[in-house]
């Protein structure tokens, strides 16, 4: 049996026959210096003693015979085994493969040479394979979604608790300051006084021991005066200056204006426009020293005036009389203006009248101002009869307290109140504002400023038989007054949007 020679196991012997390196560890040592790896110079075609190296061509050369053979380089250089496997093992040492390319061939080119069946011999079938796995993870990364291949879209129901924080009422915080929880607490009073005084007197009658007292107290409340008598007897300063009435205006804020001083040696009457809904302005501006009356009118002792009617209600008139009110009767106001003063005579005193009544109250709505005035001469006739000087006052703000449904536009509750007006002498505007814990569902009035401005004063001479002719000329110069009032403060006061329509 012939024993073939074993091959060389020395690196430079194989080197010098021109074998392929028996390890890998000697073909990393080699193959970068002597094979044209990534960091060395392009491997030269010439070998040792001016030899052309079988198979080995340099990048220009090898580039030529690409574009040459039309693309087809994979199977022109299948045949030189040699240089092209050593290539391909020193960029699988490397680990740059598809990424770095090798002796001016590219990715792509290589990939092409695998498409065309140029399979190289041993490991080229593990390189080729090892691009095909960096090529497919590299386009799968750069793969864009197919438009006919997007999701459909999803259709979802309503989202769960959306309501709760979307609600219509807003509530106060819990963590209102002391004082304005006070404010709220006054006006609450004030605007409930009426249902409080009923709800405490059908309490005491529920009580078998308190109708010894009731009985009699119902007889009293029928056969009294004392809201026409214009003497004041029930009026307590105490009360009219006590500190609460302060929280009362500040809730708004409230805040009185004069236009000229009043002196005291001459009787007077207030004019007040508008009406509003409760009138709130003139209970703290004419009935409480909250604002400051007898500061910019010294000497001069006013009484606010209300329907008669609310005299015969138990409980609630005493309330009325102990703040200074009195009946709006032509009695009451003709005693008020007669008696008492400083002369015995009336001079000295004044009295308040919402002029544009129960009927202007329909009226109130915010951004408005309309006034039931065209006909209203009763009060100029009185001023006449009594001497008492006319003081045209108007407040700003006083329609912006409430909101209420407009009559005009339900025909049918129009007829309504205006029939409870015939019967009553007043009537019940359906109105809301806000709450005592939110800020849009209640009857306690919003929290805006009021201005009341006091004009100035239309003196009038005192005839004991009004003449129409001079009725119609005071009439008409307390109207320009009143406008002049408006014209110069509307765009101090917030009224610049409003327009002032006087009507009968």
């Amino acid at each position: 049996m012939i024993m073939e020679p074993a091959e060389p196991s020395q690196p430079e012997v194989r080197e010098q026959l021109h074998l392929l390196p028996k390890s890998y560890a000697d073909a990393t040592a080699k193959g970068l210096d002597a094979q044209g790896g990534a960091n060395s110079a392009p491997r030269s075609p010439v070998g040792e003693g001016g030899k052309e190296r079988p198979g080995s061509y340099t990048v220009v050369e090898a580039q030529q015979m690409r574009d040459t053979s039309g693309g087809d380089f994979g199977n022109t250089v299948q045949s030189f085994n040699g240089t092209m496997e050593e290539d391909a093992s020193t960029d699988i040492g490397n680990e740059n493969i598809g990424d770095v390319p090798y002796n001016g061939v590219t990715e792509d080119e290589d990939d092409n040479e695998s498409h065309h069946g140029g399979l190289r011999n041993g490991r080229s079938t593990a390189t080729n394979r090892h691009h095909d796995k960096q090529n497919g993870r590299k386009q799968a990364g750069r793969e864009k979604p197919k438009t006919g291949e997007e999701k459909p879209p999803l259709v979802s129901g309503r989202r769960a608790g959306d309501g709760w924080g979307r609600s219509g009422v807003r509530f106060a915080p819990l963590n209102v300051p002391l004082k304005r929880r006070l404010q709220t607490a006054m006006v609450l009073f004030h605007t409930l006084s009426i249902a409080i005084s009923l709800t405490l007197f059908w309490f005491l009658c529920a009580i078998p021991l308190t109708w010894p007292l009731l009985v009699p107290y119902l007889i009293y409340i029928l056969l009294s005066t004392a809201h026409s008598s214009g003497t004041l007897s029930y009026r307590s300063e105490f009360l009219r200056r006590a500190p609460i009435w302060s929280l009362f205006a500040s809730y708004f804020p409230a805040r009185l204006h004069r236009s000229a001083e009043l002196p005291a040696t001459r009787k007077y009457i207030f004019g007040y426009h508008p009406h509003g809904i409760i009138s709130h302005g003139a209970f703290a501006g004419f009935s409480t020293e909250a604002l400051g009356f007898s500061q910019l009118f010294p000497g001069i002792t006013n009484t606010l005036l209300t329907l008669e009617s609310n005299f015969r209600i138990p409980i609630y008139r005493d309330y009325l009389l102990t703040m200074g009110l009195a009946s709006v009767s032509r009695v009451s106001c003709e005693n008020l203006l007669s008696k008492g003063g400083h002369n015995g005579e009336g001079m000295g005193r004044a009295i308040t009248i919402v002029v544009g009544g129960a009927r202007e109250s329909l009226d109130a709505q915010p951004g408005t101002l309309r006034l039931v005035l065209r006909s209203r001469k009763g009060f100029i006739k009185l001023a006449v009869r009594t001497g008492a000087d006319l003081v045209p006052v108007l407040a700003f703000g006083e329609n912006e307290l409430y909101e209420q449904l407009i009559p005009q536009q339900h025909s049918w509750i129009y007829k309504f109140q205006m029939t409870v007006k015939r019967l009553l002498g007043f009537t019940v505007p359906l109105f809301h504002a806000r709450g005592v814990f939110n800020y849009d569902v209640g009857m306690m009035p919003y929290r805006r400023p009021l201005n009341i401005v006091v004009g100035r004063p239309i003196k009038v001479e005192r005839q004991k038989v009004p003449e129409e002719g001079y009725v119609n000329s005071v009439h008409e110069e307390y109207v320009r007054e009143l406008e002049r009032v408006w014209e110069e403060w509307r765009e101090d006061f917030g009224g610049g949007d409003v327009r002032l329509e006087i009507v009968g």
